[in-house]
């Protein structure tokens, strides 16, 4: 009697078992209908890869061994990077003092007047001092990454880095009766009888225009080039005392101030997948690892230090994804992120990143009433890309990377195709 009862049990566990696999396939299959041959997937590149956090294991794989343009996912590498080198706060600037007289270095610390950003203690600072020195010795870059597009350069996603940026870079003009009104006050606009709609700045110098005639009204901000006397000009009217340029080395022997919380940029380079906060993190990381600005030597240290296991080689060169010579395969993409997610509980990190319907760059996307999408999303000209979790109805989270390169279609097509193969997952798998 005991070994009949055992072998029903093991026939229905049998049973179940393949009942269980046929299950699974038939999921994957259905997937596949998503993603396959024949499908709007088929007709452009693209690699998608779903990967079980649980589990460990992948559980679905197309073209997860080529490489892409990332775009603005690659932000994914410099928030990882910056959770390795930064700590809880940034260094705002490195100084040495010298009686009523102070020199200073900058880090790459955006946060000095920038929209949405807290700002660092600098005038209590300042009040100890009458006489600043700033050198620029430690700046080993350029103002634009490799790969950038020239015709970037008077758009507000494009400021130029450097090494203690003043109100982001930017120029603001703000409409005041009709006529914009610029700010930082040291520029100047006048009018032009060239066709442009807003402010605009001219490609090699700091002259800034607008039409009377066509003028639109709207607020907007134009990146304006940055130099050792430009940022002495600006600071020393900003911060109301005199900055004398310097070109003293950095000595090894100097102090810190400390700056803002890091997580305050790591929520705005990630939720508005903010480019200028996303190479000047690169810069931070620079400066504290190597004591000079430079994003390639700190690209190269996080290859060798905290990502030298992925599964194929990042080409990586900058911060932001700005760059079309950046080139990540869709499984070195899961890797990262999988990496990201054993750093931090849940709930923290998805507060970090955009949420479907709710926040940051897809807050009018992937809506539903609970939400199930939290991912970096990154987009230029034919190429859209996402990487992140996915949570599906049974409370079980998956990471994926969802690539797309060379499409002839609008990006709004290209996201309708990709809502549906992400619905499909959270309702299946």
């Amino acid at each position: 009697m005991v070994k009949k009862t055992f072998m029903v049990l093991v026939i229905f566990c049998c049973l179940q078992a393949k009942a269980n696999a046929q299950d699974a396939k038939s999921i994957i299959i259905g997937l596949d209908q998503l993603l396959g041959e024949g499908t709007f997937f088929d007709n452009h590149l693209t690699g998608f890869m779903l990967y079980d956090l649980d589990s460990q294991q992948i559980r679905y794989d197309k073209n997860g061994h080529l490489y892409f343009i990332p775009a603005s996912t690659t932000k994914l590498f410099t928030f990882f990077g910056s959770l390795m080198v930064l700590g809880d706060s940034t260094t705002f600037l490195r100084f040495l003092p010298e009686g009523n007289k102070v020199t200073i270095w900058g880090t790459g610390d955006p946060s000095w007047k920038y929209p949405s950003l807290p700002n660092p203690e600098l005038k209590k600072f300042l009040s100890k001092y009458d006489t600043v020195y700033y050198s620029g010795s430690n700046w080993k870059d350029e103002a634009f990454g490799y790969g950038w597009q020239w015709d970037d350069y008077y758009y507000s996603y494009s400021p130029e880095k450097s090494p203690m940026p003043l109100f982001g870079n930017l120029v603001q003009a703000r409409n005041v009766n009709n006529r914009p009104v610029i700010s930082p006050s040291l520029f100047k606009i006048e009018a032009t009888e060239k066709p442009v709609k807003n402010v605009q700045r001219d490609w090699h110098s700091n002259r800034f225009f607008y039409n009377p005639r066509t003028y639109n009204g709207r607020d907007t901000k134009v990146p304006f080039i940055i130099s050792d006397e430009i940022f002495a000009e600006i600071a020393s009217k900003d911060w109301e005392i005199p900055v004398v340029l310097s070109n003293e080395k950095l000595p090894p022997d100097h102090f810190i101030l400390k700056g803002i919380p890091t997580k305050a940029l790591y929520k705005e380079m990630l939720l508005e997948s903010d480019n200028f906060i996303a190479e000047q993190l690169l810069l931070q990381i620079a400066d504290e690892v190597h004591r000079e600005l430079n994003s390639e030597k700190a690209i190269e240290y996080l290859k060798k230090t905290y990502l030298y296991d992925l599964p194929d080689d990042p080409q990586w060169v900058d911060g932001s994804g700005l760059s079309r010579h950046n080139l990540f395969t869709p499984r070195t993409m899961v890797a990262l992120v999988e990496k990201i997610y054993r750093l931090f509980p849940d709930e923290e990190l998805f507060g970090l990143l955009p949420t479907g319907g709710r926040t940051g760059t897809l807050k009018f996307n992937y809506q539903a009433p609970v939400p199930y999408v939290m991912a970096k999303t990154g987009t230029i000209s034919n190429h859209h890309s996402m990487v992140g979790f996915l949570k599906t109805k049974k409370n079980k989270i998956y990471a994926f990377a969802f690539m797309n390169n060379n499409y002839p279609h609008k990006a709004s097509l290209v996201r309708n195709q990709m809502e549906k193969v992400l619905l499909y997952i959270r309702d299946n798998f």
